[in-house]
């Protein structure tokens, strides 16, 4: 899994470099604007990743839960609902990059 990650993230890397030096080469962008749109991509793209993930073992443990002991909706609902800042946090992340490109 991880060498699968690593393979993909060095070729969006290298990808967002070539972009970069093509368009700087063209006078308009530059290195920084591919790296900075490339900050973007991967703060809401791991945030989802990993939301994704806890959602995912935190969903399976609280209809466990829930099963078990019918009360305690409210409090696994609120415990799914939290990875979700992770999301929010990275979409802030890339709005405030964009105003740096």
């Amino acid at each position: 899994m991880l060498k699968k990650l690593g393979t993909i993230f060095s070729v969006l890397i290298l990808g967002a470099l070539a972009l970069a030096e093509r368009e700087g080469a063209g006078g308009s962008g530059g290195m920084g604007s591919g790296l900075v749109a490339l900050g973007m991509g991967l703060a809401v793209g791991l945030g989802a990743l990993g939301t994704g993930i806890a959602q995912a073992r935190i969903g399976a443990a609280g209809v466990g839960a829930v099963a078990e002991k019918p009360s305690l909706f409210g409090i696994s609902l609120v415990f799914l609902l939290l990875p979700e800042t992770l999301v929010i946090f990275g979409l802030v992340i890339a709005f405030i990059l964009l105003g740096k490109m």
